[in-house]
Order: structure tokens, then C-alpha cells, then sequence
């Protein structure tokens, strides 16, 4: 049996159950949810590779 998570869902339902948990949380979540998807858009995906 294969299991493929991605990170992109993964990130948002620990995000979701943090807000849900402490709701001050909600501005610095979405501030950085803002800052990778825009540097994902300026750089690519590629460029975040690990090797």
C-alpha cells in the first residue's frame, strides 16, 4: 500500500486546527501562507529543492 501526502494540504488542515484553536493565530498564519506563495511565484517550485 503506497501513501503519497502532499504538503500543501497537509499545511493547511494544521494551519485550519490551529486557528480553530487559537484564534490570534489567523494573521501570522495567513502572513506566511502569503510570503511562500509568493516566493514560490517569483522563484518556481524548482528553485526550493533540496539536494
Amino acid at each position: 500500500m503506497n501513501l503519497h501526502l502532499s504538503l500543501t494540504p497537509m499545511i493547511s488542515l494544521i494551519a485550519g486546527i490551529l486557528v480553530l484553536i487559537v484564534p490570534r493565530l489567523l494573521n501570522f498564519i495567513v502572513a506566511i501562507y502569503l510570503i511562500v506563495i509568493g516566493l514560490v511565484g517569483l522563484f518556481g517550485v524548482g528553485a526550493f529543492q533540496f539536494k
